[in-house]
């Protein structure tokens, strides 16, 4: 008797004969006999009871053909017959068409799917031909039937969907500390632990680009500052030795000085001890300064992933006090405001400045200072962002300002928006953490399948009906990712499972990572609730109260149903407001394909991010914090709030303090500023001239305008796809 079926990917599945019966009478439907369920039932029976326990797919499909041949009703076997090969010769065709698109370099919506892949160079067409052959391979062995029907029907997407076969995990937030202090050990090669600021800085490089090439997404450092700070010192004091072996002079005292901050100052005048100590000071903000340097002009030249992308990467920053942990962020930031090769902005690390009351933030806080001067730099360089540690939903009753790793109770988050902290199964952290995997819903074309109901009440009951199915379904999709992930062994990840997610140290090298990786989360995430909002009441939330309410009603109830999902899965779940790129024009297309354009809703070639408001919407930065706010106590798997600023804001950092205020006072959990700055693609000049055209240092006429994508910058928007592009054009200022 057969009781398992082989999936194609090698997974055991119990036999279900309903499935044969079903396909059967999809293939006698298109006969002139009709169909026959007595027969249909019969056959699945038969194939059954054969002796084999376990039989595969492809030998199940042909015991049916046989069966059929051997049946009065021959002419279904040869339509059954058609129609694998006719599925079989459609995806061959597709994979070639998409090939050949691929080939010719051709810029379209599949090569230009992650703006920062180059995807014209051999190394780039390799990673789009494994994609796109993965994905078709994902559809049809590794999807359970119902939800590979709801991708397919455009009312779901699976993020990252190519990299699921490979079982691996999204991002992490790297504990540094760990590689800083027992060196690294990758698998292939290892390295000695940190003595010195320049060491550190690189061994913070090659972790994240290590662990880039284990993961499909993101890698940021929580606590920068922290993390790096005790190399200030070592280098300090190594200079000191310096010093006293050039003078033949023992300044041994001078390695216990108390030192309030590390800044340079001129030798003159100083004799003896004192001047010793501020040569010392000098030559160590000195290095600090280079391996700042040479950490950020890493993070934009290491390639990963094959030699084609530079590491996804951020950096959290700001509340570290220490002396040598201020040196280290006023070098960071000294560095990114300088630019990177001739003058240009730094594409990465995506750098966030963690804004705390007390520490760095309000006037008379020990990093008031580099607050101001971080705003600087963000109003010329775009970084950092702002991450509000004083936002309710951030803050921990185990943070401490006398704990010197008080930076494990505090939030940090992915450039692009993703937020790991709450953990049902562990410690509140991001420290160690990382999301999972995730999937977003198109909440848009939920709504657009209830227009026809003319009564609003009833329309939206319907709307809710509808959500709720498609929330079920991804968190079940979620939880069938999570159990393929688990089986993965912790020898394929050589460096994440030696000790940087959380809890892994323990494992063995054949053991699965099935213990550990529920310290991570599984992301619900959505898109376009503005059009969402337009389908169901006629108006988005950024102009009606109605609608806004009737938003966070929606989102509400996605965290509530997220909250259940916690305890039925035993997962840590949450919801995100997806930062969609490629999927920010592919659920539009479709959508308008199958229902035409509607005003306000498919009328653009893109569906808004998550709950912004739409980017079209002429309003104030306050009214628009006052709108998005409230959103983010809900998207706990992640959130930005943006705001477009006019004119040069180079000289203008108030401008950039005051969108932080507005964070401060209406709970936003973290946001950046947008405002025009020109790069000359021949020369890398750049500057904040409203329609440059001609370069005034080369003369060149290749200006590209530095954008940012989706909490990320982007070197030039040649790379952007579509819908993204077309959203570049409808974005407003916000004053």
């Amino acid at each position: 008797m057969v009781k398992y079926v082989v999936k194609r990917d090698g997974r055991l599945v119990e036999f279900n004969n309903q499935k044969i019966v079903a396909a059967i009478l999809k293939a006698m439907d298109v006969t002139e006999g009709g169909e026959d369920i007595v027969l249909a039932a019969q056959i699945a029976h038969t194939i059954s009871k054969l002796e084999s326990e376990k039989m595969s797919v492809e030998q199940i499909q042909d015991c049916v053909e046989m069966e059929l041949m051997n049946s009065p009703r021959k002419e279904v076997a040869q339509k059954y017959i058609a129609y694998r090969n006719k599925r079989n010769l459609a995806r061959k065709a597709k994979s070639r068409e998409i090939f050949q698109e691929i080939i010719n370099a051709q810029a379209n919506d599949i090569t230009r799917e992650n703006a920062n892949m180059n995807a014209d160079t051999p190394a780039g067409m390799m990673m789009k031909f494994a994609s796109e052959s993965t994905k078709t391979y994902v559809d049809e062995c590794l999807l359970s039937d119902d939800v590979r029907e709801a991708v397919m029907k455009n009312y779901i997407h699976i993020h990252d969907k190519d990299y699921y076969p490979t079982k691996s995990l999204t991002c992490l937030q790297h504990p540094l500390d760990i590689v800083l202090k027992h060196g690294l050990k990758a698998g292939h090669g290892e390295s000695r632990p940190a003595k010195r600021i320049e060491t550190a800085s690189v061994l913070a490089c090659i972790s994240m680009e290590t662990v880039q090439n284990e993961m499909h997404g993101g890698q940021s450092i929580p606590a920068f500052d922290f993390y790096l700070a005790p190399f200030v010192r070592k280098t300090f004091e190594e200079e000191v030795d310096k010093i006293s072996e050039f003078d033949n002079k023992d300044y041994g005292e001078l390695k216990k000085a108390a030192i309030d901050d590390y800044l340079k100052r001129d030798l003159i005048g100083l004799q003896g001890s004192e001047r010793a100590l501020q040569h010392a000071m000098n030559q160590t903000v000195s290095r600090v300064h280079q391996a700042m340097e040479a950490f950020v002009h890493n993070m934009n030249t290491i390639h990963s992933r094959g030699g084609n992308q530079v590491v996804f990467s951020s950096i959290n920053y700001g509340t570290d006090t220490s002396a040598e942990g201020r040196c280290v962020i006023r070098e960071i930031l000294n560095t990114t405001y300088e630019g990177v090769g001739d003058g240009a902005t730094a594409i990465f690390p995506i750098q966030i400045w963690k804004k705390k009351r007390g520490v760095s933030y309000l006037p008379g806080d020990r990093n008031y200072d580099l607050y101001r001067f971080a705003c600087k730099v963000t109003a010329r360089r775009f970084f950092p962002n702002f991450i509000n540690l004083d936002a309710t939903f951030n803050q921990s009753p185990e943070w401490d300002p006398e704990d010197p790793k008080r930076y494990m109770h505090e939030v940090a988050t992915m450039g692009c928006r993703t937020r790991v902290f709450e953990n049902r199964f562990g410690p509140k952290t991001s420290v160690g953490r990382g999301n999972l995997s995730f999937s977003s819903i198109n909440i848009v074309r939920l709504a657009i399948e209830c227009m026809d109901e003319p009564d609003k009440e009833k329309r939206i009951s319907k709307f809710f009906e509808k959500l709720e199915w498609a929330l079920d379904l991804t968190a079940k999709q979620l939880e069938e990712r999570f159990q393929f992930q688990k089986t993965a062994l912790k020898k394929q990840f050589p460096l994440l499972m030696n000790g940087l997610w959380i809890g892994s140290e323990k494992l063995e090298e054949e053991e699965s990572i099935e213990s550990v990786i529920n310290q991570g989360t599984l992301g619900i995430g959505f898109i376009g609730l503005a059009e969402c909002l337009i389908a169901l009441v006629g108006k988005h939330h950024g102009e009606s109260e109605e609608a806004q309410a009737l938003g966070l009603r929606i989102v509400g109830y996605m965290k509530d149903k997220v909250n259940g999902y916690c305890e039925k899965y035993r997962h840590n779940f949450s919801v995100l407001g997806t930062p969609a790129e490629g999927l920010s024009g592919k659920f539009t297309k479709r959508d308008k394909k199958e229902f035409g354009i509607l005003p306000g809703i498919t009328d653009k070639d893109y569906y808004t991010n998550s709950s912004h408001v739409p980017v079209y919407y002429h309003c104030s930065p306050e009214h628009k914090a006052k709108i998005e706010a409230p959103y983010h106590a809900l998207e706990g798997g992640g959130h930005i709030f943006y705001v477009e600023i006019d004119g040069d804001a180079t000289h203008n950092p108030e401008a950039i303090m005051q969108i932080v205020d507005l964070m401060d006072k209406y709970n936003i959990g973290y946001g950046s500023v947008n405002h025009n700055r020109n790069r000359c693609l021949d020369c890398g000049y750049e500057d904040a001239s409203k329609d440059l055209h001609e370069c005034p240092r080369c003369h060149g006429h290749h200006i590209d305008t530095l954008q940012r994508i989706t909490g990320y910058l982007v070197g030039t928007t040649n790379r952007w796809n579509s819908g993204k592009l077309a959203e570049l054009h409808d974005r407003v200022v916000h004053k």
